[in-house]
């Protein structure tokens, strides 16, 4: 393919891959990698700026450690097809009748959509207002959810009241989302949110990491738990070699539902 036939989204994603591979990177060095004019580049990192991926330098962009995630509804917005095969394949695990915890988050989100589509008799424990909403359409489910202190930015409540709320009930799986994943395991940007999905993950006998492919290599502030401690990943795309080695090291089951 012709660089003069890809899409803005291409674009962006190889832009950022880019990013993350040489950390800090200059505009003129990226529009030769992609070829296109820089002017473009310059205009397709200020749209990723303000997304948050990356922090704009003089003349290029550094990628920037997630010490911040846009709002839920914004990331609602990306990924969409990539959520929408992460969630039609993660349901794939969830039997009729099972007690499935759901932490808030947009692929979870997007896997209790799915599960509300195509399973019966769940029980869902969820700290997530968008998740039991969608559970909650399903007559056949029962919906609990957990009380505490409400994020309006990540849509969930969180707190020691949810954290002691989870630890009442027991579960056939925990089903948690992720800020970023390195070679240590999942990681989350919020404390209060790696404190629900660990306390989630006390009470399941096993434990479904859903993660597009672009949280792969990142890194943010609190690391949730080793890859030891999940059973199953689900993902759109494969990981790195280094990324897949570590999950296959630890025994957890890797999982790639790809587009095409």
């Amino acid at each position: 393919m012709g660089p003069g036939r890809l899409t803005k989204k291409e674009r962006h994603e190889l832009i950022l891959s880019e990013v993350r591979r040489s950390a800090s990177i200059r505009i003129s060095k990226l529009a030769r990698r992609i070829g296109v004019a820089g002017e473009t580049i310059r205009r397709d990192l200020i749209e990723l700026g303000e997304t948050g991926l990356i922090n704009r330098t003089y003349g290029g962009a550094t990628i920037s450690l997630m010490t911040s995630e846009p709002v839920i509804t914004e990331r609602s917005l990306t990924m969409v097809e990539e959520r929408a095969r992460i969630g039609r394949g993660a349901a794939g695990l969830i039997e009729k009748g099972q007690i499935v915890m759901i932490d808030g988050g947009s692929t979870t989100y997007e896997e209790a959509r799915n599960l509300s589509q195509l399973k019966r008799d769940l029980v869902v424990i969820t700290n997530s207002t968008g998740v039991a909403s969608v559970a909650g359409a399903n007559p056949t489910f029962r919906v609990i959810l957990c009380p505490g202190t409400y994020d309006s930015r990540e849509g969930s409540v969180l707190g020691e009241d949810t954290v002691e709320f989870v630890r009442r009930y027991n579960a056939d799986f925990a089903i948690i989302g992720a800020s970023g994943v390195t070679a240590d395991g999942p990681n989350d940007m919020i404390s209060g949110s790696a404190a629900v999905k660990r306390a989630m993950m006390s009470r399941s006998l096993s434990t479904v990491l859903v993660v597009t492919n672009d949280k792969f290599g990142r890194a943010s502030l609190e690391h949730v738990c080793d890859f030891r401690d999940i059973s199953d990943v689900v993902t759109d795309s494969g990981p790195r070699a280094e990324m897949r080695a570590a999950i296959e090291e630890a025994g957890t089951e890797l999982h790639v539902f790809a587009g095409g």
